[in-house]
């Protein structure tokens, strides 16, 4: 089972969101996305965002995105993106 879900990890994601905006993170895939980006990024020589985390790439990422240490930003708004 993934921890944290999949659900968790959107209404993270759209935690800032106002009512009446659309939603920043709107399906699965953008999370997978997001998460494998990130984990790309830690392979190439990132830092974690987090302490303590001796894990695989990928669950650092997960944990990062739960966290809210990583912000996705939608390519309509013009500005650059985190991830």
């Amino acid at each position: 089972m993934i921890h944290p879900s999949y659900v968790d990890l959107m209404k993270v994601m759209n935690s800032d969101v106002v009512i009446g905006e659309e939603p920043v993170v709107n399906s699965r895939y953008s999370i997978v996305i997001a998460a494998s980006k990130r984990a790309r990024h830690i392979i190439a020589g990132d830092e974690p965002m987090l302490e303590g985390n001796e894990k695989k790439p990928l669950s650092v990422a997960v944990q990062e995105l739960y966290a809210g240490k990583v912000k996705i930003v939608g390519e309509d708004t013009g500005e650059e993106e985190d991830l």
